[in-house]
């Protein structure tokens, strides 16, 4: 299994979120966060904003639906400007579900 964290814009949440069910990917986790890119946040005339606003999605899918899974969240995520997000997988050695302790 795969933990795919997507950083995305918050305007795009209903877009992935959406995409991702339409395609049988119901479940997940998100999370406002704050955070910048390579850019160091944005400059609106004085001011600098280094922190902006984003949503980080966080899905467990099996290795096979990576793919599938990573190229919808782009599709439904890309606005084709700076800081559209970013994607991080990473491994998956075990789950436990809290209501049944039932390990996978």
């Amino acid at each position: 299994m795969k933990m795919i964290k997507a950083i995305i814009r918050p305007e795009k949440e209903y877009d992935v979120i959406s995409g991702l069910e339409k395609a049988g990917f119901y479940s997940l986790t998100k999370m406002d966060v704050l955070g910048r890119g390579r850019q160091r946040g944005i400059q609106v005339g004085n001011t600098t904003y280094d922190e902006l606003s984003k949503l980080m999605l966080m899905l467990v899918v099996e290795d096979k639906e990576l793919e599938r899974v990573t190229e919808l969240i782009q599709q439904h995520a890309r606005t084709g400007n700076f800081g559209d997000g970013k994607i991080f997988v990473t491994d998956v050695a075990q789950t436990y579900t809290i209501r049944t302790g039932q390990k996978q």
